[in-house]
This record gives structure tokens, sequence and C-alpha cells, in this order.
């Protein structure tokens, strides 16, 4: 009931106004069963955006952190995720990406409409990065459709750094659902996950206009050179914001 009190009644028209968002290829949305809706990255605003313009509810995978924050902040961002229906999930490693997964299937298994951002974490200066085979596992083993969904602007809207919401124009792109079955039973195979991840960045980028760099974000941020660790797309991050 919270998330379409805020869509409807609260933040959707405010949004509506202030930023005037447009949306393309809303139609590819299926009118029910279950999607992956993998995502660019550009700022914490996408995921107000992107339901924004859906017809549909997107639940979201996100940081446990923002359910876990201490003091005023913390407590109105666990209301917020919590009321909105959001599911946290751990990042702090590895190990804990099985479970992610298994809150994603579950998700899929009820027919929702999952939202997911391939790059693992907002990209630091607006060019696309390497996405990780979070995605790809979980939609050859689910064989549920993925449709990218590309956003500009949100960026401008609220770029990286203090806090900012600026009145900059949004369009969310979504695109046509692409159909892995021709790689049925071959999910846990690393090239052909690899092979799944990048199609579905391709799409990103040829939708977006990013200028693409084959590099981890996560990394990058961390100063990590990309692959240094045999597990880099295996965490949790290829699943939550």
């Amino acid at each position: 009931m919270f998330y379409w009190l805020l869509k409807f009644l609260l933040v959707g028209p405010f949004l509506h106004f202030y930023n005037r968002p447009r949306a393309e290829g809303v139609e590819n949305i299926p009118a029910n069963g279950a999607v992956i809706l993998a995502g660019n990255h550009l700022s914490f605003t996408d995921w107000l955006f992107t339901p924004l313009m859906s017809p549909r509810r997107i639940t979201y995978l996100a940081k446990a952190e923002y359910f876990t924050t201490p003091g005023l902040k913390g407590r109105l961002q666990k209301f917020f995720f919590s009321g909105t229906g959001q599911y946290p999930i751990d990042r702090r490693g590895a190990d804990t990406a099985e479970d992610a997964l298994i809150t994603a299937r579950t998700l899929l298994e009820q027919g929702r409409v999952v939202g997911l951002y391939p790059e693992g974490t907002r990209s630091p200066d607006g060019r696309l990065y390497k996405g990780k085979t979070g995605v790809a596992r979980l939609a050859l083993e689910t064989g549920v459709p993925v449709i990218p969904v590309a956003l500009t602007g949100t960026d401008e809207v609220c770029p990286p750094g203090p806090f900012k919401f600026r009145r900059r124009p949004v369009t969310v792109r979504f695109g046509k659902p692409i159909d892995f079955s021709r790689y049925e039973d071959m999910g846990g195979n690393r090239f052909i996950e690899r092979s799944v991840t990048d199609e579905i960045m391709y799409e990103l980028m040829r939708m977006s206009g990013q200028e693409y760099v084959d590099v981890y974000a996560a990394s990058l941020k961390k100063g990590v050179p990309s692959g240094s660790r045999p597990d880099a797309d295996r965490t949790p991050e290829s699943l939550a914001s």
C-alpha cells in the first residue's frame, strides 16, 4: 500500500511535475508473469524513476545498510525501504551471494518483477561499467526473460557527492525482453554466464548511449585492478544496489 501511495499521491506527482520524466517501450513489460529488469545505475534516484514509469510494481534487492543504519536517518531509511516492499541483502562477502540468489528466485517464482543493477554499484562518472554475472545466473536458472532498462539524466538530477536534487529531464527506456532459452540447462557455466551478461550490457550501452568500460565499477572505486579476485562477479553486489 505504501508503494502505491508514494507512486500516485506522495512522491510520484512531484517527480512528474518537477522533472517531467519520459518513458519509452513501456509496452515491452508484460502485463503479468515474472520478469527481470536489468538497469544501468547512474544515480540514487534510478530506483525512483524506474518504478514511477513502470505499470507494474518492481521489487529491488537493496543493500542491508539501508535497513540497519543507526539513528533517525537509519530509521527513516528502514521505514521507507520496508514500506515499499524492498528486500535487504548482505553484500559483505561472496558467501552471502547464494542467499541473494535464493531471495530473487523466490520473488520470481511468485510472478514478480525484480529489478537488478548488473554493475553492482552506481557509476562514478556516468560511464557504463562491466556487469557482474549474478543477473545472468538468475535468468538462466529461472528461464525468466530479461528486460534492459536504460536511464538517462538521473546523474544530472542527483549527481555523486553531497545530496542535490536538480530539475533535469529524465528518460526511462524499457527494451524488448531478451530470451536466453537457447542456453537452457547451461546455468553454472561461467563462460555462458559472462556471454549472457555481456549481451545485457551491450543492450544497455546501445540504449543509453553511455561509453562502456570493461572494468568493474566497484573495483575502480576501491582502487582494485579488475579481475584481481576470482570471485569478483559472484558477490551479492551483482544483485543489489
